[in-house]
């Protein structure tokens, strides 16, 4: 495990070994789970490792992310919703309770 790895809670990969991570390969999974599932503090700390361009990136291009979490990211890194991968693919996709 490396440095930044050491200050998340370890239970944000609870379907991995976290030991196996690296901060530089698992950079998506690392962002993903910290802004899915972390405090601000971790949020922080992720941002200014990775800087604010490869986290917005990583966060833009995910296919999932649920619509309270794509809210306060929208606002945090003031970044339009409809920028978000998830959120158009939501837009497009027809439920069946829509009709």
């Amino acid at each position: 495990m490396r440095a930044l790895l050491k200050q998340l809670n370890q239970a944000y990969f609870w379907d991995t070994d976290p030991s196996l991570l690296k901060d530089e390969k698992s950079k998506r999974l690392i962002v993903e789970r910290v802004f899915n599932f972390g405090n601000l503090k971790e949020i922080k700390l992720v941002k200014s490792y990775y800087g604010i361009d490869q986290v917005s990136d990583i966060l833009i291009n995910l296919n999932y992310i649920d619509p309270k979490t794509v809210n306060f990211i929208s606002l945090l890194l003031n970044i339009p919703k409809n920028k978000f991968k998830c959120f158009t693919k939501k837009q497009l996709t027809n439920k069946h309770w829509n009709y």
